[in-house]
């Protein structure tokens, strides 16, 4: 079953298409295709398309929206001028994955997408306004493109973390607050977080009842899950992705009355200081300079810069206080797993966040540690009662997967 998997923002596009099934999945012989993302859609868009291990194609077109940027998207995989030879229609591609950011509490595994799914997907807007909306347009151009003979499957990125219990999911505000409006944590990056502890175990030759472990998504977004006995049992990300560790332009935790306080000084509307701890903190923020890691690390290298070495220093100091609060709350863990475009590619942060936890167990193998940039590898010594791994993620395998297992009426995995 060749699956197009979806992950549409307000001006973006990322695609896969993975041929994957029941024994694909089981043998895991899943094959990516093709890949690729459209940016600046509404205007100019940048196309890029990466067939196999090819080198990458890149062009330019004019598209107004994101139908007709999926639109375009689809014709060209299709086409001969692709290159693509497993896809020569649209016929070939036999299914569309779409990672949807919020189920609410409706959604607890992935789902075949039909009118009911599409109004829980709408009901949802209000904890994702800046998402849900996008994951809608994008099902819509679909359903346009390909009928509705070609199944769509919505994998949330939310219903990981259906298995929280109440007094991790729970605020300490008047209880009619969730009653009535839902206000509780949700968590994010749930599809990132099930990949690799699944990955660990596979690794490690474990069950899932034997998987405990402490996961961290670092990238521009970031957060960490406490998994035990395979399941989240609580994790950063709260009713929105804002709370947690200090991410690329997000704060991440912050004292709530600074929101009012910052409103009246600066004389900002709630959704202007909204605007601000969403698109203004964080390693941006506190740096002055840039979210993106690299160039951060690299300009501390090069000047040395205050603001620019404590913007690194407090991203990682958030992360070690989240590992060190998940031991308690979990009773210990056999192993943090680090994840995420930082998490895999950053050696440097990966040792600043683990230093100082040998009283766990942990130490970090220093020459293992810097070999391991984009691939899965064990990140500790042999003698650590704590292991650390490194494991790239791998979303789109896993919403391809899901998109198979769903239309086929297949068990989740255990």
């Amino acid at each position: 079953m060749n699956v197009l998997v979806l992950n549409s923002g307000s001006s973006s596009l990322k695609f896969q298409v993975i041929a994957t099934d029941l024994e694909r999945i089981q043998q895991y012989k899943d094959d990516r295709i093709c890949r690729g993302e459209v940016e600046d859609i509404g205007g100019e868009a940048i196309i890029r398309v990466q067939y196999r291990d090819q080198p990458r194609k890149r062009f330019t077109a004019s598209l107004r929206d994101l139908s007709a940027a999926l639109d375009y998207l689809v014709r060209y995989i299709a086409s001969d001028q692709s290159g693509i030879s497993e896809i020569k229609s649209t016929a070939d591609l036999h299914a569309v994955g779409h990672r949807v950011v919020h189920g609410g509490e409706q959604f607890k595994e992935s789902a075949l997408i039909n009118d009911q799914v599409l109004k829980g997907i709408e009901d949802c807007i209000d904890l994702a306004p800046l998402h849900n909306p996008n994951n809608l347009k994008c099902i819509a151009a679909a359903r346009e493109i390909f009928g509705k003979d070609v199944p769509q499957v919505a994998v949330f990125d939310t219903s990981f973390h259906h298995s929280l219990p109440e007094q991790a999911y729970l605020y300490a505000v008047p209880y009619h607050l969730y009653r009535r409006y839902r206000v509780r944590r949700y968590g994010f990056h749930g599809t990132s977080h099930r990949y690799v502890a699944f990955r660990y175990r596979a690794l490690r030759g474990l069950t899932r009842e034997q998987t405990n472990i402490i996961t961290l998504h670092l990238g521009n977004g970031c957060s960490a899950t406490a998994i035990r006995a395979g399941l989240s049992v609580d994790t950063s990300m709260g009713m929105t992705p804002l709370e947690g560790l200090v991410m690329g332009t997000r704060s991440g935790d912050l004292d709530p009355a600074i929101v009012g306080f910052v409103a009246r000084k600066e004389g900002l509307s709630p959704s202007e200081v909204d605007a601000l701890l969403n698109t203004q903190s964080g390693l941006l923020g506190i740096s002055g300079l840039t979210n993106d890691m690299r160039e951060l690390q690299a300009e501390c290298k090069e000047h040395d810069d205050r603001r620019v070495r404590l913007a690194i220093e407090i991203f990682c100091y958030r992360a070690k206080k989240y590992i060190g609060a998940y031991l308690a709350a979990m009773g210990g863990a056999d192993a943090i797993v680090f994840t995420g475009g930082i998490g895999e590619n950053s050696p440097e942060v990966r040792a600043r966040i683990c230093g100082g936890l040998g009283w766990t167990g942990l130490h970090l193998d220093e020459t293992r540690n810097q070999q391991t940039v984009g691939r899965e590898a064990v990140i500790s010594t042999d003698d650590s009662r704590l292991l650390a791994y490194a494991i790239p993620t791998d979303e789109e395998l896993l919403i391809a997967r899901d998109t198979v297992r769903v239309i086929l009426g297949a068990p989740h995995p255990s």
